[in-house]
């Protein structure tokens, strides 16, 4: 049985809900308060159609980079499913303040439902050329530039690259964070700064597994399965991994932080800077055998509008690092590099929007448990068409991920796998 946590994660966003309310929502809340009305409700969801070919994806205890599961060799398996549904509440408090309180179910491989994200937003009216926002609560890091909307939803293609998907899965802290932009002639520039906790195990999942390629994302509370260990690594961590938990005693005890910088230039262009680090203690493992993974990234994202043609790319490196160090080299027991890139080409034509994606990743291990004979080389290619029509917006996308990674030698795998997969999906926003 898995141990009661050290702390309540519900009553902590709560707590920090309603602080955030007090100290923004000061002024009255006046006629520009609107709590629950038909403007504040909205419901998404998605149904798909896919067949995939290949082995079992993670998310069954396989090593599979993508979320939907082929029969191990080149026979494709077609799966109608339920992909996602969510209930998006956006309450306004007063002229300033508001939130973000979204409800998810996934389908698919394995059902689950739970919180996606819940925050305050607080916007003051801009008054001069120098502007600031905050948020506070439960909320997605200002990373990924596939995604978009209240739900969070990938904009230009059914699957994310494989940088935003690990971002959707291991990296949702609780977080305070401010934004001050301004204009300096006809450049733009801002910069973000956040606090954070309950973030301590990011990096499990991306080691263990290796990365991968999909639209899910962990829902406040619910764990996600790892990979076969061998049998000499049961005993040292647990078969599943909380993305939003403190493992050291105490709340924020050890806060993680993140910042950002974007310039804009007089040109239909824009940069981005972005470091992120958990501060987590290596060492630190609570009673269910989860232990504390130090993660730092960097990540660098560029879009631009080339006369209708949209160019979105991000590049990102990173650490983490989780066990004891040990001599002679005082390395601890896992010591992970990370890196993967994509570049994203969107190109309306008509009605149509056709986008291709190329993407790399890899890992290196340089730990004292994990060594290199554990590193993943992998590239992944997308191909995705859509439509909209209202309400719905119609989706079709071919994804070829093709990756070597050592530990599927553990099931009796060849370490080189290929996948392949056609889907089709449906949205709809009401």
């Amino acid at each position: 049985m898995r141990s009661d946590r050290s702390f309540s994660i519900p009553g902590v966003i709560a707590r920090l809900l309603v602080t955030a309310g007090a100290c923004f929502g000061a002024p009255a809340m006046a006629q520009s308060a609107d709590i629950l009305s038909p403007e504040t409700i909205s419901v998404t969801g998605t149904v798909s159609l896919s067949g995939t070919n290949g082995e079992e994806t993670w998310l069954d205890g396989g090593f599979g980079k993508l979320s939907t599961s082929g029969d191990n060799d080149r026979n494709l398996r077609v799966i109608p499913m339920l992909s996602e549904a969510n209930l998006v509440w956006l309450p306004r408090f007063t002229w300033a303040l508001s939130a973000n309180v979204v409800g998810t179910f996934q389908g698919g491989e394995r059902n689950e439902a739970g919180i996606g994200e819940a925050y305050f937003s607080y916007k003051p009216m801009r008054g001069s050329a120098t502007r600031f926002s905050a948020r506070a609560g439960l909320m997605w890091p200002p990373v990924s530039l596939e995604h978009e909307g209240a739900d969070w939803h990938v904009r230009d293609t059914i699957t994310p690259s494989a940088i935003n998907s690990w971002i959707g899965e291991e990296v949702r802290p609780v977080a305070l964070e401010g934004t001050v932009g301004t204009s300096l002639g006809e450049h733009k520039l801002a910069a973000t700064a956040a606090v954070f906790a309950a973030n301590d195990t990011a990096g499990t999942l991306l080691t263990f597994r290796g990365w991968a390629l999909h639209n899910r994302r962990t829902l406040a509370f619910n764990d996600q399965p790892l990979p076969p260990f061998e049998e000499e690594d049961e005993g040292y961590q647990a078969p599943f991994t909380h993305p939003l938990l403190n493992v050291d005693s105490g709340f924020a005890k050890r806060p993680g932080y993140y910042a950002k910088v974007s310039w804009q230039p007089p040109a239909p262009m824009r940069l981005e800077l972005f470091h992120y680090d958990n501060r987590a203690k290596p060492e630190a493992v609570n009673e269910d055998l989860e232990w504390g993974w130090r993660t730092h990234f960097t990540n660098l994202g560029f879009e631009a509008d080339l006369s209708g043609t949209h160019v979105h790319a991000q590049a990102m490196t990173g650490r983490t690092r989780m066990g004891y160090p040990e001599l002679p080299n005082n390395r601890h027991w896992i010591d992970m590099r990370f890196r993967s890139a994509f570049l994203l080409v969107t190109q309306p034509i008509g009605k149509l929007s056709l986008a291709g994606r190329i993407e790399a990743f890899e890992t290196r291990h340089h730990g004292s448990w994990w060594d290199s004979e554990y590193d993943e080389d992998g590239w992944a290619a997308t191909l995705a068409g859509k439509r909209e029509w209202g309400p719905f917006t119609g989706l079709v996308e071919l994804i070829h991920v093709s990756s070597d990674n050592p530990a599927r030698e553990h099931v009796s795998l060849s370490p080189r796998q290929q996948q392949t997969r056609l889907q089709a999906d449906l949205r709809l926003a009401w």
